[in-house]
């Protein structure tokens, strides 16, 4: 499971997060400047707030889910904490050699190998990347308080016989994303990433109510190549304080060389 993909499913199930509606700072309908949303950006994310939950997503203070990747060998289960107050992200997924651990703090991106060797990544196109996967899965689309970012609406797009609201979505730093939402039920149900060479497409459904919410158990990752797809469902997903401690190289470890 690579950074990008696991992190494009946990961004499935958590990138409704609400908070305070968007302000942005415009010149006029449908223009943005470089720290706001246009206004019918605005309204289609007022839509997709209400719907999954409103104001609930106010007490989110750390967000912890486990699931599993569907793969011909077995399941791989994989297990990730999000900061939604600021960047921070951890992800430790199960292998047959061990348990590889993932983490970006806001600032660096860091790997504990299965071997138990630490490799600080740094790389400043890794670190855009990852500031961007971050930002969705914390839902940091509605938090404009906490995390620069602006966005526009693209327009209404077809698919599948549905009608979707586009919106392309950058945070600051980072990359821009398509954001997909479904016009019958304002829920998210697609995130596309067109930075490379061919667009790579999560697929959101099995949306659940945990608490006063609802999240996207399920998400299918199609990647550029034919046969790249992988498919992941959640286990659990539990809103607790995050530990900032848990985003950042534990001081005892010694990074190796990138």
């Amino acid at each position: 499971m690579t950074s990008l993909s696991r992190t494009l499913a946990l961004a499935g199930a958590v990138a409704l997060a609400a908070s305070a509606p968007v302000h942005a700072k415009s010149h006029g309908k449908g223009r943005i400047m470089a720290d706001g949303y246009s206004r019918p950006a605005e309204e289609v994310l007022a839509q997709a707030r209400k719907a999954s939950g409103g104001a609930g997503w106010n007490l989110l203070r750390g967000i912890h889910v486990t699931g599993h990747e569907k793969a011909a060998s077995g399941d791989i289960r994989f297990e990730t904490w999000v900061d939604p107050l600021r960047y921070g992200m951890r992800t430790e997924t199960r292998q047959a050699a061990g348990v590889l651990t993932e983490g970006f703090n806001g600032q660096g991106d860091w790997r504990i190998l299965p071997d138990g060797k630490t490799v600080a990544i740094d790389d400043h196109a890794a670190v855009d990347k990852l500031r961007t996967e971050a930002f969705l899965a914390a839902g940091g689309i509605f938090y404009t308080s906490r995390f620069e970012a602006h966005g526009e609406l693209i327009g209404v797009r077809t698919s599948g016989g549905k009608s979707f609201d586009v919106l392309n979505v950058e945070p600051w730093g980072g990359a821009p994303r398509e954001l997909w939402f479904d016009r019958s039920t304002h829920l998210l149900a697609r995130v596309v990433d067109r930075t490379g060479p061919q667009a790579v497409t999560t697929e959101l459904s099995d949306y659940r109510r945990v608490g006063p919410v609802r999240i996207a158990f399920h998400t299918v990752v199609r990647g550029p190549s034919p046969g790249a797809i992988q498919d992941r469902q959640l286990d659990s997903v539990v809103f607790t304080p995050a530990d900032r401690s848990l985003f950042s190289l534990p001081r005892t470890e010694t990074p190796a060389a990138p």
